[in-house]
């Protein structure tokens, strides 16, 4: 059985959240932002994701196994890296303190992304055994 769209989203946001939120109290001092700007990033990559769940899902549907590969998951940073950096640039990012430089957006973004990748393919799937046979549900 494959995760749900809920699943899907509940994974996303728990995780972008709990992993995502330690990684950024980590990193922020390292790359020279303030915590104000790295959170609202992290903020917008969750609510962007909960809209990118949403598309995935209708794509998934022209699929055979309504899924796709592991891979395409970590590739999925791409697209919707390149969309939050044109709605940081153009101002479209509420909450921002000031601008916020390209490098550290980077950095940020692709080091919280392939932490979480990580993370949900790899050690989650332990004490979350039945993680795939509740349709997705933490709980």
């Amino acid at each position: 059985m494959l995760p749900t769209l809920n699943g899907r989203i509940q994974t996303r946001v728990f995780v972008l959240l709990v992993i995502g939120g330690l990684w950024t109290l980590v990193i922020s001092p390292l790359i020279g932002q303030p915590y104000a700007a790295t959170f609202v990033v992290l903020l917008a990559v969750i609510v962007l994701g909960v809209g990118w769940e949403l598309i995935y899902h209708l794509v998934q549907q022209f699929r055979w196994e309504k899924d796709w590969p592991t891979l395409f998951g970590l590739l999925t940073a791409i697209n919707e890296g390149a969309l939050l950096w044109l709605l940081i640039s153009v101002g479209a990012v509420p909450g921002l303190p000031r601008e916020v430089p390209f490098g550290a957006f980077l950095v940020q973004f692709l080091s919280t992304w392939i932490i979480v990748w990580v993370v949900v393919n790899g050690p989650m799937r332990v004490p979350f055994v039945h993680w795939r046979f509740r349709g997705g549900r933490l709980i």
